[in-house]
């Protein structure tokens, strides 16, 4: 189902603003709890968290300016903010992973422990039950309309209800090992690092540009054939993601006998069952049959 760029706009605003609210509440609490226990993983939770409302923030933003129409200079829209946005996320969780680490070795080397109470334990559980709810509600957002920089911010909100877990188990294990809350840090570090990875491959991958998947070029090349007779060759297919659209472009060989007129009729024929069934805009080259490039 093709997906505009008003309902991916505000399907991200949506997201956003749940989350700049919850997010901040959680911060609070997160954070008076980690002052009261003097816990290093509370505390670093709790900027976590306030972390997912400066992304929330960065998507609302990129929302806003991928809703400009195209114009002379991006004549292919602007709807790669998003994964600008997207990239901006995966930065962001990458610098408090760090600081994460280092104040975590750091309270390793001066073997310092943290006393936890009823306080951590009830924040920490708070904040994993609004956390985990609110990855799923941006999940279920992303899935509706493909926003890449909402399906960014889920993964944001997951990785802190993760953390929160881990947090969690360390609580109740503190009175055994001194060590634990140090190393729950590095723990939440890490698993911040992998978030940062994920987000940050899947969005360079789409701005390298991809090969269109061999599912959607079988099906294409299916329906190629239901619009002109005979085996048409398909070959050279190229995807390029804007988005809020995509291009597709690959050569098609016919009869070299053909006029120009005929393949021209042929290569749109294809081009609007595609745009009608896909909603993506392709370009088409067309070739003689028995035309071989180099690198065939």
């Amino acid at each position: 189902m093709k997906v505009s760029t008003e309902q991916k706009a505000k399907a991200a605003y949506k997201e956003g603003g749940v989350s700049v609210l919850l997010n901040t509440v959680l911060f609070a609490l997160k954070l008076w709890a980690g002052i009261v226990t003097g816990s290093i993983a509370l505390m670093a939770d709790a900027w976590h968290t306030l972390s997912d409302s400066l992304s929330s923030i960065v998507v609302l933003i990129a929302a806003r300016l991928s809703r400009r129409k195209p114009d002379k200079d991006h004549p292919f829209g602007h709807g790669r903010w998003e994964q600008i946005a997207a990239l901006v996320i995966a930065l962001m969780l990458g610098i408090i992973a760090y600081q994460f680490a280092a104040d975590s070795v750091q309270r390793l080397q001066t073997r310092q422990e943290t006393h936890f109470g009823t306080i951590a334990i009830v924040v920490t559980i708070i904040s994993i039950v609004a956390k985990e709810g609110l990855a799923q509600y941006a999940f279920s957002l992303a899935r509706k309309t493909n926003n890449v920089s909402v399906k960014a911010d889920g993964w944001h909100h997951r990785t802190d209800a993760l953390s929160s877990v881990v947090v969690l188990a360390g609580i109740f294990c503190a009175q055994y090992f001194w060590w634990i809350d140090g190393a729950l840090g590095l723990i939440v570090a890490l698993m911040l690092f992998y978030a940062t990875y994920e987000i940050a491959k899947d969005t360079i991958n789409s701005f390298l540009g991809e090969s269109p998947s061999q599912e959607l070029m079988d099906e294409i090349a299916v329906k190629a054939r239901t619009v002109a007779d005979g085996d048409l060759q398909l070959h050279h297919f190229h995807i390029h993601n804007y988005v809020t659209h995509q291009e597709l472009t690959f050569h098609i060989r016919l009869d070299g006998n053909m006029s120009i007129n005929e393949g021209h009729e042929v290569a749109t024929r294809i081009e609007q069952v595609i745009r009608d069934d896909y909603g993506i805009d392709s370009t088409i080259h067309v070739e003689p049959v028995g035309y071989e490039h180099g690198n065939d």
